[in-house]
């Protein structure tokens, strides 16, 4: 049995505190946001409930053939509940006959915890770096130069601290595909020598202006290896930044609550901010979730802006010199145009993105959906902050298949029309049994039902007391008020294209269990949480656009050898330790793939692959570490090909251009620059099999 793997930092979540001043505007030192006393699932679960019950009520019993799975069931046998999400695998404490090979698609030797300055990988893998930070993409745009940047050059390179990604198709053009990036923020310390905090110029502002938002750029793959490299000046290529043109879409466009002196009709947008995780949708498009967008905005006013984390006095990056928009004294609803999910269609450069108020706004990590058996989307998201909500959005709207004009046109219109719901879950283990050290309760997992509350249906509210447009605008006080379930900080969402069963990254949340903050519940098991969790939600009957659904953790991370973790009942000597699960995808064995933000565990963070199904359920392994200061962000998993967005690498307190804490990706002497990565096997085989 080895030793407990250190806690290395004393700042929540783990990050420096660098890349809280500069990600998210030092949200954990600030007064959590949420400080509503809707009931939490602590208090739902009061008393004894028992397990069968409580599921009864979920009353999920349909069975995901495509996959040969089953979906979270409401069992009423003790074969049911040795079946149920275990993919007719194991139940919670039953010994393993793995094959020594490891479940499909994780066939590689994991990497080891580490503190090295690279991308470290496994053996017989071989990587390259597919575009950096500042590399022209467009046209007339010139070749970086840190010391020679302007607004006009970055405009036309590739932006700063590349997070989601999506490889798109391109037909016609062999070994080509389109490769979308978000930057979400900017670290002004870190691209400019000399920068001075308190008194950035114009041109160190208009080139972070430029820096922020979205590339579309056309990649193309090298002939007999995995390697990528951005095709330049491709006509497809583009940027999106914080001054370029969006629309605002769906019910809520046009309303008072978002028309500024510049905009008087709420319908024109500059620029998107702090873009993070996303989704790709089956029409192809790019969804782009508006995350920390309050840090921009200074001299807050009202309750509001105080729910949306924004501050009363001047910002870190003191935008508002420049520009009227950023101070809220004088414009006090051009924040309401941000946090959003924004719509992009890579395939034709000459689009206007558009900002999807039907999805409604609060800190949106990510943005993926599924289709219903009569194709019509369903989206589910969450609300990046200590105890703040999950949701999903079920469209009216079928989508059209083909390409179309017409089919194009009308799937553009799929995600303005519906109906957004938030979750609320329930425990099945009485209250006794949370007692917030993460030990499993008596019936062996953390598990439950839920609900999905509806918030809001075209131009009806369902929220008593708010109208529709209140509703989408000022969606967090309508969770508030109907009382969902307030979680450990709700990140990356995504279904699972195999069983269509949803995993809900829980990233972290230090404040749960503190004084005058909600306890341990079932589905936030921990007090103190450092490490956070994984949730896995199964629709009641399999349907995307029911109104209740059956849940449990997949995965408690933190080191094997902590008792507050859970890896499925796989046995814990045989994974590798994981900490503050961030964004996730998946291959096409169905098998999930977690990258990390903060690792508390004493390693840098990581990609790791985890097995869904089958008699390897639970088994986690780490397939690559990012260098010092970085966090990994936005996998992209293809068959032969992993991809990675290696963010703010250096991001080191006390660092700065003059004084760099990596060397990364281009060696001494080179300023420290995120980028992409993709990860190959040198055979030329697929991934892990």
């Amino acid at each position: 049995m080895r030793n407990l793997l250190p806690f290395i930092s004393s700042h929540p979540g783990g990050r420096s505190a660098l890349t809280c001043r500069f990600r998210c505007g030092d949200a954990c030192f600030k007064e959590t946001p949420n400080n509503s006393d809707n009931e939490y699932a602590g208090d739902i679960i009061a008393g004894a409930v028992s397990r069968r019950s409580m599921m009864r009520a979920a009353a999920v019993v349909t069975v995901a053939t495509a996959a040969g799975t089953a979906a979270l069931t409401g069992p009423s046998a003790p074969q049911a509940e040795a079946a149920a999400l275990a993919g007719h695998g194991h139940k919670p404490g039953h010994p393993h006959k793995p094959a020594p090979s490891g479940a499909r698609g994780l066939r590689f030797s994991p990497v080891a915890p580490n503190k090295d300055d690279k991308v470290t990988i496994p053996d017989g893998y071989a990587q390259n770096v597919v575009i950096r930070w500042g590399e022209p993409i467009l046209r007339g745009a010139p070749a970086f130069d840190p010391d020679k940047q302007t607004a006009k050059a970055q405009a036309g390179q590739f932006g700063y601290n590349n997070d989601f990604l999506s490889l798109l198709p391109l037909r016609g053009e062999r070994g080509r595909q389109v490769l979308v990036a978000n930057h979400e923020y900017t670290d002004e310390i870190l691209m400019f020598r000399g920068y001075d905090p308190a008194n950035p110029t114009r041109e160190q502002v208009e080139i972070a202006w430029a820096a922020h938002g979205l590339s579309v750029v056309v990649v193309q793959e090298e002939h007999r290896t995995g390697k990528l490299g951005p095709v330049n000046r491709h006509p497809l290529n583009r940027r999106l930044t914080a001054t370029s043109e969006f629309r605002m879409t769906g019910p809520a466009a046009g309303s008072a609550l978002l028309r500024t002196s510049a905009d008087g009709t709420g319908r024109k947008v500059l620029g998107t901010l702090n873009n993070c995780a996303g989704g790709t949708t089956p029409w192809g498009t790019t969804l782009h979730g508006e995350e920390n967008f309050n840090q921009y905005f200074a001299n807050g006013t009202t309750d509001m802006h105080k729910r949306y984390g924004i501050g009363t006095s001047a910002t870190e990056r003191k935008w508002e010199r420049y520009d009227r928009r950023f101070d809220l004294a004088k414009e006090p609803n051009e924040a309401n145009r941000f946090g959003w999910v924004v719509e992009l269609d890579p395939y034709d450069p000459d689009s206007t993105p558009r900002k999807r108020t039907a999805l409604g706004r609060f800190k949106h990590e990510a943005a993926q959906p599924r289709l219903t058996s009569d194709g019509r989307p369903v989206v589910y998201m969450g609300d990046d902050e200590k105890f703040d909500y999950l949701y999903k959005f079920v469209s009216s709207k079928r989508m059209k298949k083909g390409n179309s004009r017409a089919a194009r046109e009308h799937n553009l219109t799929l995600l303005d029309e519906g109906t957004l719901y938030v979750a609320k879950l329930n425990g099945d283990s009485p209250v006794t049994e949370i007692d917030g050290t993460g030990k499993l309760p008596v019936d062996g997992e953390f598990d439950g039902s839920g609900v999905w509350i509806p918030l809001a249906t075209g131009t009806t509210s369902h929220v008593p007391g708010m109208t529709a447009d209140e509703v989408y605008v000022y969606t967090r006080l309508a969770g508030d008020k109907v009382g969902a379930t307030k979680m450990d900080r709700p990140e990356d969402v995504e279904p699972s294209p195999r069983t269509g069963r949803v995993y809900v990254a829980l990233t972290n949340n230090s404040d749960r269990g503190k004084a005058g903050k909600p306890g341990a519940d079932e589905a936030n098991p921990r007090n103190s949480n450092k490490h956070g969790q994984i949730l896995e939600l199964a629709e009641n009957w399999d349907d995307p656009a029911g109104d209740g659904f059956a849940w449990r953790l997949f995965l408690v991370a933190g080191d094997p050898d902590d008792p507050a973790t859970y890896f499925s009942g796989f046995p814990k000597e045989n994974v590798s330790p994981i900490s503050c699960p961030d964004n996730v995808a998946f291959d096409a064995h169905g098998n999930l793939w977690i990258s990390t933000d903060g690792n508390q565990l004493g390693s840098h963070d990581g990609l790791f692959g985890v097995a869904t199904h089958g008699d390897r359920r639970g088994e986690l392994k780490q397939f690559l570490t990012v260098p010092a200061g970085a966090e990994t962000c936005g996998p992209v998993i293809q068959d032969r090909r992993v991809l990675v967005a290696v963010q703010h690498p250096g991001e080191i307190d006390g660092a700065s251009v003059e004084k760099p804490a990596s060397v990364w990706p281009d060696g001494p002497g080179k300023i420290v620059r995120p980028s992409v990565v993709a990860v190959w096997r040198k055979d030329g085989r697929d991934i892990g099999v």
